[in-house]
């Protein structure tokens, strides 16, 4: 099946153009991450965590009134899903469950007509916390290093070097935009965690899978036609597989549209990056990994002569 018949558009001559794009988006995004940030999860940060169900509809206020004078006047709170399930969030820190113990104990107190019900609760400590933050930035930082030398070895080093360049690309620019939406809602309301972790690898895995159907394509088509010039042949390829290429984004970035939509609060922000992330890595396979082979080919040549 073909979502597109047959195209000859020229990818490589509009690549300066998109060069300039993703330098503004990227240059957004950093501003954002850097002056505004986003905020770590609960996994990340250390702290306690409980998610209360009430069994009707709560006032944020009154729960906020109830923690404050308890001494949680900082803590996190918002309504989690169902209108009866409240996140309560606190960086606090005491031995066992004394924290947890303490804002049920409050709750109980100020809400005696209204039943509450503790749905989850845990309790991570900053030692722990700062060493997933540590393992998390190594997990992404080492796959990134895995898929340069697994390209590098299946086709050339360059090939790799464009597909981990458009994979930093596609984690960059993915991490800007929920930066910048983050708290424009309670829809985006996003924070970094682990679910959040697990999207980023997965997205380094299905935005170089694009890159090595291209890479694959101009390898077959440099020992078909050998007299075409490698600029026509990139393009080529990039042709003929963009009605695969359509298909397969399209369907995965459907379904993540669904759970991003309907899946609740959990896994919310890992749907959402998951399916910017499949735009972006689509879009850098075609004009920044594949640029990048093209614009390494120039330079050699230039050089020779």
């Amino acid at each position: 099946m073909r979502f597109f018949k047959k195209t000859n558009i020229n990818f490589l001559d509009k690549r300066r153009f998109f060069y300039f794009v993703s330098l503004i988006v990227i240059s957004t995004g950093l501003i954002s991450l850097i002056f505004k940030g986003i905020g770590y999860g609960i996994d990340f940060l250390g702290g306690t965590e409980l998610i209360i169900q009430f069994d009707n509809p709560p006032s944020i206020g009154e729960i906020r009134n109830a923690l404050s004078a308890k001494g949680f006047a900082k803590a996190e709170i918002k309504v989690y899903g169902d209108p009866r399930n409240v996140l309560i969030r606190t960086t606090e820190l005491e031995t066992g469950t004394e924290v947890g113990d303490r804002i049920k104990s409050a709750l109980s107190e100020h809400f005696k007509e209204n039943k509450i019900s503790v749905l989850e609760e845990q309790k991570i400590g900053p030692k722990i916390g700062a060493e997933l933050r540590r393992d998390a930035f190594y997990a992404v930082i080492f796959s990134l290093i895995a898929m340069l030398i697994y390209i590098g070895f299946r086709f050339k080093f360059i090939y790799g070097v464009g597909a981990v360049v458009a994979l930093f690309h596609d984690v960059i620019v993915t991490l800007g935009v929920i930066s910048l939406l983050d708290g424009i809602s309670p829809f985006f309301d996003f924070e970094i965690d682990q679910n959040m972790i697990a999207a980023f690898l997965t997205l380094v895995g299905l935005s170089v899978n694009d890159s090595v159907v291209i890479f694959d394509r101009i390898r077959e088509n440099l020992k078909i036609y050998k007299a075409m010039q490698f600029k026509d042949i990139i393009n080529k390829s990039i042709n003929d597989t963009l009605s695969r290429t359509v298909i397969t984004s399209g369907t995965i970035f459907v379904v993540l549209l669904i759970i991003m939509l309907f899946g609740g609060e959990i896994t919310r922000g890992f749907a959402f990056a998951l399916t910017f992330g499949i735009i972006t890595g689509t879009y850098s396979s075609i004009f920044i990994a594949s640029a990048i082979v093209y614009e390494w080919s120039l330079k050699k040549n230039k050089n020779k002569t």
